[in-house]
């Protein structure tokens, strides 16, 4: 009786040197995900800005300098984190400047009434958030076009904030009220800090609650997130009630740093709010976005129009800049949403 005997499998070995593949495939990895992050590549363009500008300016890479960049980005950067989340949903809010400009000018004539600077506060926040929560409710509820809504709201509140105040700022304001928007601690304004609490809040709500989950599988597709049991109508009410409250928020910042509410200081602050958080990454197609980006959007934003500033560019070409970079990210987020579409 024959017995068999099993021979052990030899192993061939390999061509590249000991410990180099699991080093490659770790740099293969990297690489691919690096190629797919949103995050990255407007990373790099921010060094890049901050680079160019240091070169071409002497004065733009200095203490003083950066601290002020952030104070004059709080405003910015406090109303795209509301911005985030209508763009996220496929909506757009063109009536954040008008909502700051007219509920600055009511808490304004609160204050100059009652010389109560906490009292200005509430009011700026609760005029806001009711503009927000009127483009939701016309939205949501009675289906109108974002873009027609808010468009007529922008209009509606410019026109009353110069009816209200005559076409004349508002001066004297209760130190309490400009604290948030002039103060620094350790050198760093109040408003920095501020900013970043508004985007952690933010970035919370987005990615570790349900109402963010909604929030981006509206974006993604209305009809069958209605179908999954999300409640799209009350979604979106709260998605634009939450806008104009973080746009009474910017009011506030920006008064306190004006030390003064008038009716056209906001004026064309929507295009700055939007090309941050479409710079950064957010698409105008909805369902894709980040805070993370929005923010180093806003950086993106403030940097380039400071360094132009500082080298005597005009207010204009500044925001010519500002509306350029809005066409070049909507273009770049159209390739890229037809190639994905392509490849499935």
């Amino acid at each position: 009786m024959q017995t068999s005997t099993s021979v052990p499998e030899v192993k061939r070995p390999t061509t590249e040197p000991l410990g180099t593949q699991p080093t490659q495939r770790g740099g293969r990895e990297f690489l691919a995900r690096a190629s797919r992050s949103q995050i990255l590549p407007i990373f790099v363009a921010l060094l890049a800005v901050i680079a160019v500008m240091s070169v071409l300016s002497d004065r733009f890479l200095n203490v003083t300098n950066l601290t002020n960049v952030l104070a004059q980005s709080a405003v910015v950067g406090v109303a795209a984190v509301g911005a985030t989340f209508v763009i996220i949903t496929a909506g757009i809010d063109l009536s954040v400047g008008s909502a700051i400009a007219l509920s600055g000018i009511l808490g304004g004539l609160t204050m100059q009434a009652t010389g109560d600077g906490f009292l200005g506060m509430i009011v700026v926040l609760v005029a806001a958030t009711l503009i927000g929560a009127f483009n939701g409710f016309s939205i949501a509820y009675l289906n109108l076009a974002p873009f027609i809504v808010t468009l007529a709201t922008l209009g509606m509140a410019a026109g009353l904030t110069l009816q209200l105040s005559n076409g004349q700022p508002i001066f004297g304001l209760p130190e309490t009220f400009n604290w948030l928007g002039s103060a620094r601690v350790a050198g760093i304004p109040v408003a920095a800090f501020v900013t970043v609490f508004v985007f952690i809040i933010g970035h919370v709500i987005l990615s570790r609650t349900t109402f963010g989950h909604r929030v981006f599988a509206i974006g993604g597709n209305r009809e069958a997130a209605r179908l999954a049991g999300i409640r799209d109508r009350r979604t979106l009410f709260y998605v634009y009630t939450f806008a104009g409250l973080c746009a009474g928020l910017a009011g506030i910042l920006l008064a306190g740093r004006l030390s003064a509410t008038t009716p056209i200081a906001a004026q064309g602050l929507e295009l700055q709010v939007i090309a941050a958080v479409v710079i950064g990454g957010t698409s105008l197609f909805g369902g894709k976005g980040s805070l993370l980006g929005t923010l180093i959007g806003v950086l993106l934003i403030g940097f380039i129009g400071n360094g132009l500033t500082l080298m005597n560019v005009g207010v204009f070409w500044v925001q010519f800049v500002q509306a350029a970079l809005i066409f070049v990210a909507v273009l770049l987020d159209s390739v890229n949403n037809r190639r994905l579409a392509r490849a499935r």
